[in-house]
This record gives structure tokens, sequence and C-alpha cells, in this order.
């Protein structure tokens, strides 16, 4: 179901998700969701049973650890717990990488779902492409 990018097609693939959710949805610029860390980050693809692109997210070095960053999901493989699949396969990628100091800046409204995976609020609400956002950190 999830596996870390590796080809041309694969990424495509991964952005397609995003443009959907962050630029579409959301109302993001595609010249500031598509930025200058993709090529250092990890990059994670979900396909479901018909080889379908419904989830993406990725990771990147950062300080001490990772910071976790566009997590999406297609709208109509949302709500049917691929989040949190999702997020449990970007931990134990990033823990075999030896990483086990997590960050993430989530948007607030999302904020109850990480924090049922063990992520804790850092700072104050922050806005970032017209959506508020907060820090949170998990060790694993």
């Amino acid at each position: 179901m999830f596996k870390i990018v590796t080809t041309p097609t694969m990424l495509e693939d991964a952005y397609q998700i995003r443009k959907s959710v962050f630029v579409q949805e959301q109302g993001v610029p595609l010249e500031n969701e598509i930025d200058q860390f993709e090529s250092i980050a990890t990059h994670v693809i979900g396909y479901d049973q018909s080889n379908t692109p419904f989830a993406t997210g990725r990771f990147r070095p950062l300080d001490k650890g990772i910071k976790i960053e566009r997590i999406a999901i297609i709208a109509s493989h949302r709500k049917l717990g691929y989040g949190k699949l999702l997020m449990n396969y970007l931990e134990e990628v990033a823990k075999s990488h030896g990483h086990t100091n997590l960050k993430l800046n989530a948007q607030c409204q999302a904020q109850a779902f990480y924090a049922s995976l063990g992520y804790t609020t850092e700072g104050d609400v922050f806005m970032e492409e017209n959506i508020e956002h907060i820090v949170m950190i998990k060790n694993i």
C-alpha cells in the first residue's frame, strides 16, 4: 500500500495528490507547494487496491531529527483510517533511518488527529499559506 518513492512516475503521482489537496482544495499557490526541499526529502506514496495513487507525505532532515510534511490524502479516501496508516509508515521509515525526534506543522483542523498519534503541541498557532498551523512533536 505505502512505498518509498523511487521513480519519477511515483514522484509525479505524489505531486498530483498534493496539487489536488493543497492547491485545488486549499488554495495554496503551486509555486509554494512544490519547494526547494523536494530533492532532499524522502517521499512516500500510497496506492490503493486498484493501483490508484491516493496518499502521500514526506520527511526531511531537520536539526536533531526530521520534519514530516505534505501529508495528503485525496478526498475519496479520507475518513477510512489511511491517515493513521500513512503516519505509522512514515514513522517506521524514519525510525529505520535512525531518527527518533519528529516534528511537523499541523494544520489546526488536523491537530486532534496528530494528538491521537502521540504528537504534542509546541508554541503558538501561526499562519502558513493563510491556514492556521501549530508545531507538533513526537519522540519515538
